[in-house]
């Protein structure tokens, strides 16, 4: 079972991304977060095997949180997808 956590500030997002991963027989979300605070908090009290990350989000964005888990010893097994709808370069 792929444990998942899914970060993103709008409540649609995250509702049609649990409707899509709920389908499957081996993703199980396991949590959901509207900020990067949110993200970190889930992925250290649940451990899931991935975070699916928004990286616009009010407060602390994607791209912060990203790095604080990803340099967290605890959390080196935790893998982040980052996902975003703007077509920036610079994200």
């Amino acid at each position: 079972m792929i444990r998942v956590v899914l970060a993103d500030d709008q409540a649609l997002v995250r509702a049609g991304f649990r409707a899509l991963l709920d389908a499957q027989d081996d993703i199980d979300v396991v949590g959901e977060g509207a900020d990067g605070h949110e993200a970190i908090t889930l992925a250290t009290r649940l451990t899931p095997d991935v975070v699916l990350m928004d990286i616009r989000m009010p407060g602390l964005d994607g791209l912060r949180a990203t790095r604080r888990i990803a340099n967290d010893p605890t959390l080196a097994a935790v893998r982040i997808l980052i996902l975003t709808t703007f077509d920036l370069d610079e994200y």
